[in-house]
């Protein structure tokens, strides 16, 4: 009898899959036509000298080996560290670099270069007759420079770069460069001892200090050490023969030439180091030196911003947002609070900038004033600048004009962030006798030239070129994309002659290169010529379709369906919803179209587009907005508009014939995973879903998430609906969950993924959950990438194509 029992037991355990906890079968990849697009090699990067004569290409790697991923590292401070070679881990690097003549249109090839290459961005010299970049190895970081002339890279560094804190390449002239190298070899880290000199203690004292959920950061003595060790760097300066120390080693969070180049500008981190915040919120002190190092002023003493009052147009009442005016030889600015930080305080003004100029032995000059919070300053001349100010929370931007000379500022216009078609675009610049990009005027110094590389307009985006008139404060444009193409300036070449590089595409139309002369208006001239890396997407359709939702908010999305495809013979189709959730303050602003019909299709390792290849409709980019409504704020009623969009969408699919509403599915990635697991909580409306890497339980972001700015304890009620996992007993329909194990971005930990996955379980839902090793937020490692793909291709094949 008992054996009869057992048999039975083992019988009923082998007959119930849907109860495994594991399913590990290795790694595996999807059908081939989802991996030739995701291994294809991509197009490769341009970057052009400053006299528009030179082109650079950069050729970029596939994706890299998870091998490479797990290559140890220190993760401390916020950041990611190589322990052997004093640089990040998890870079992505350059793997060749070539070079072509824009007027001769000859390419040539660049000698010299490491092989195999692991370059980082590269830097043109002033004059654009070199290019500077690292080199990473193993065993350490080394500075490159290309010869244009010669063709040919040479290694100048004696010692190997620190680049923990960044590159801090800077061209002091065509000959000269400022860099920062290491102290110590990496083999003399501290080891981390067996036994702790004691417990990690953190402690506060009644002084409120709330902080986003940083991941990575410092959380022992040992911790320390480390990134005391690391960050530590000499400042040197390279003629090319000699490094020639700057001072004394330091912690460098950054370094500014002056205009002049007489000067530097050093944010310098120092102790104690936060538990609390990244790197870039430690205490640190700001001053001014010469070129040898020689403390010439001492600016500010800054405490660790995890003091900074919650809210996100709050600041600490300290100074801030240091930097060199770039029309001047060395004047150093700053704004300030005034406001004591808190932007809900009634005064005047809220902000003020500060100037200082060499020798900087008199009292800082006040230069202006802003309304709301100050943002950045675009410099021209002794007569104008452009100052940007704004109130994230308001989601509101507004640009004036100053008279540096009398601080008078002048409203040249203000609009909605979030108004994308009232954008005038973006003042072009210049290149002064200092080397620095400042404000170019045309037409007898009484307009701006305005580069809009988007141009949104109801007929889609529409890059252009304008004239902004600075007494009429009108914008005149002179130049924009023909409808059927997507054409957009990446460069102006020549302001007053109006030569352009311009970057133009459409569905049919490769991304490449051309000059073009608005003067002369002579044909255009092809500069690049570079080939589909996609020909399997030839044949597939691509349009901009436009619905509504019930409450009247218009929507769009960028609809793909399957070569030959004809819905009168074909039917309706299973079809995948992929979108990401934008909060608005305005309904105008939601219904504004966005993106272009016209682009030319390309593919990354998490696009949805790959499955219009495995005979589905792709509703890409699917409008989710979440409008303030009747005197609320937009997430007040997330879940609720989270439904009219999902309605308004299959609805529309349905109308044209395309979507079998029965097979429909819904995904997203980090907020898009977030909106998926909500739509599956509370309706039934999809077949199966896809959430990668999201948070679903908004608790663990108390201090606020996305664009709300209140706290948990501010509303509890909106944190709970608001997330998935408080509704996880009611999520019935297919959920598949991936997340890397090693994911970085405040907000998302992997926790979220996990205790997910156990509530569905435990409520008994269908749901799979998919844990990548060594993976960040965004997917790097090659195998997990085609595996991630296997993943989502079958979840969609088993529950939505294949339903039953």
């Amino acid at each position: 009898m008992l054996k009869k029992l057992l048999q039975l037991t083992l019988a009923a355990v082998l007959a119930a899959p849907t109860v495994t906890a594991q399913d590990n079968q290795g790694y595996q990849r999807p059908p081939k036509e989802i991996a030739d697009l995701v291994l294809a090699a991509p197009t490769p990067g341009v970057s052009l000298n400053s006299s528009g004569e030179w082109m650079l290409f950069s050729e970029r790697p596939s994706y890299p080996s998870v091998e490479e991923l797990a290559q140890p590292e220190y993760r401390i401070a916020g950041m990611r560290l190589n322990p052997a070679n004093y640089s990040p881990s998890r870079q992505s690097f350059i793997s060749g670099y070539s070079l072509k003549n824009v007027r001769s249109g000859l390419s040539f090839a660049v000698s010299g270069l490491p092989k195999p290459l692991f370059a980082g961005a590269p830097a043109w010299s002033p004059s654009g007759s070199r290019i500077a970049f690292t080199h990473t190895t193993q065993k350490g970081v080394d500075l490159y420079v290309i010869d244009v002339a010669s063709k040919k890279a040479t290694k100048i560094n004696k010692q190997y770069l620190n680049v923990v804190l960044g590159s801090g390449i800077t061209w002091i002239n065509d000959k000269e460069l400022l860099y920062r190298v290491i102290t110590k070899p990496a083999s003399a880290a501290p080891a981390r001892p067996l036994m702790p000199t004691g417990p990690a203690v953190q402690q506060n004292l009644g002084k409120a200090a709330p902080s986003p959920t940083y991941q990575d950061l410092i959380r022992s003595p040992f911790d320390e050490q480390l990134f005391a060790f690391f960050a530590t760097s000499q400042l040197v300066r390279n003629d090319g023969a000699v490094e020639k120390p700057v001072g004394q080693p330091a912690i460098h969070l950054s370094v500014s030439l002056s205009p002049d180049k007489k000067y530097l500008l050093m944010r310098s981190i120092r102790k104690p180091f936060s538990y609390l915040v990244s790197a870039y919120g430690f205490p640190s002190a700001i001053s001014i030196t010469d070129l040898n190092g020689k403390v010439v002023k001492e600016l500010a003493v800054l405490p660790s911003s995890e003091g900074t009052p919650s809210g996100y147009d709050n600041t600490q009442n300290v100074p801030r947002a240091f930097d060199w005016r770039d029309d001047a030889a060395a004047t150093v600015t700053w704004a300030q609070p005034l406001d004591s930080g808190l932007i809900k305080k009634q005064v005047p003004f809220h902000d003020a900038v500060f100037a200082l100029a060499a020798p900087f032995t008199g009292e800082p000059q006040t230069l202006f004033k802003t309304a709301s919070r100050f943002r950045s300053v675009l410099w021209g001349n002794e007569n104008l600048a452009l100052v940007t100010e704004g109130l994230r929370s308001k989601q509101t931007i507004t640009v004036s004009r100053l008279d540096p000379a009398s601080g008078k500022l002048e409203t040249l216009f203000s609009r909605n962030q979030t108004d994308a078609y009232n954008d005038p675009g973006s003042p072009v610049t210049v290149k002064n006798k200092f080397g620095r990009e400042v404000i170019k005027l045309v037409d007898n110094g009484s307009k701006l030239l305005m580069n809009n590389q988007t141009g949104s307009s109801s007929k889609g985006d529409l890059p252009f070129l304008a004239k902004f008139d600075l007494s009429s404060k009108k914008n005149e444009i002179i130049w924009r994309s023909a409808e059927g193409t997507y054409e957009y300036v990446a460069d102006v070449i020549d302001p007053d002659k109006l030569v352009l590089l311009t970057r133009r595409e459409s569905q049919q139309l490769v991304p490449n290169y051309y000059l073009k002369n608005l003067v002369l208006r002579i044909a255009d001239r092809p500069v690049t010529d570079f080939k589909n890396p996609y020909p399997s997407l030839e044949g597939i359709t691509r349009q901009k379709i436009a619905y509504k939702r019930a409450d009247g908010v218009d929507l769009t999305g960028d609809l793909y369906l399957p070569k030959g495809y004809d819905r009168s013979k074909d039917g309706p189709l299973p079809t995948l919803i992929w979108a990401y959730p934008r909060e608005f303050n305005s309904a105008a602003d939601a219904a504004q179209v966005r993106g272009s019909q016209h682009r030319f299709t390309t593919i990354s390792w998490g696009s949805p587009i790959y499955w219009v290849t495995r005979g589905y409709a792709v509703l890409d980019n699917a409008e989710m907005p979440i409008v303030a409504k009747d005197g609320k704020r937009p997430n007040d009623t997330f879940v609720e508009q989270l439904k009219l969009n999902a309605t308004a969408a299959i609805n529309k699919l349905s109308e044209l014939g395309v979507g079998d509403p029965k097979r429909m599915a819904v995904g997203g990635h980090s907020y898009g995973a977030f909106m998926t697991a909500n739509l599956l909580a509370h309706t039934n409306m999809f077949a199966a879903g896809i959430a990668r890497s999201g948070a679903y339980n908004r608790t663990l972001t108390p201090f606020g998430f996305q664009n709300e700015e209140r706290t948990y304890w501010q509303a509890p009620a909106l944190y709970y609906e608001m997330s998935p996992f408080s509704y996880a007993d009611k999520i019935k329909t297919p959920l598949l969950l991936i997340h890397g194990d090693s994911d970085d971005n405040p907000g998302t930990f992997p926790i979220n993924s996990e205790r997910l996955f156990n509530a569905i379980k435990g409520a008994g839902g269908t749901t799979r959950f998919v844990f990548l090793p060594y993976e960040a937020h965004g997917y790097r490692g090659r195998e997990n990438i085609l595996h991630t793909l296997w993943e989502q291709d079958r979840w969609l094949e088993t529950y939505v194509k294949n339903k039953k």
